[in-house]
């Protein structure tokens, strides 16, 4: 359960926004995408290994 403490004077609107980016940081919503729809192991390693390598060649085009 998150709790946000609102201080003095503060608006309601910074306190939502407090309130959005640790919920966020938590990985729930994530998570529950992921849950939503199964996907293979198979599938997940792929796209894993498709991802590092596109990764890699960004890492590589910043540096040379």
């Amino acid at each position: 359960m998150l709790i946000i403490n609102i201080k003095e004077n503060e608006s309601i609107d910074k306190a939502l926004k407090r309130f959005k980016k640790k919920f966020e940081k938590t990985g729930v919503l994530k998570e529950l995408r992921e849950r939503t729809s199964f996907t293979k192991p198979s599938v997940r390693r792929r796209s894993e290994i498709i991802h590092a390598a596109y990764i890699q060649k960004q890492f590589a085009q910043d540096n040379y």
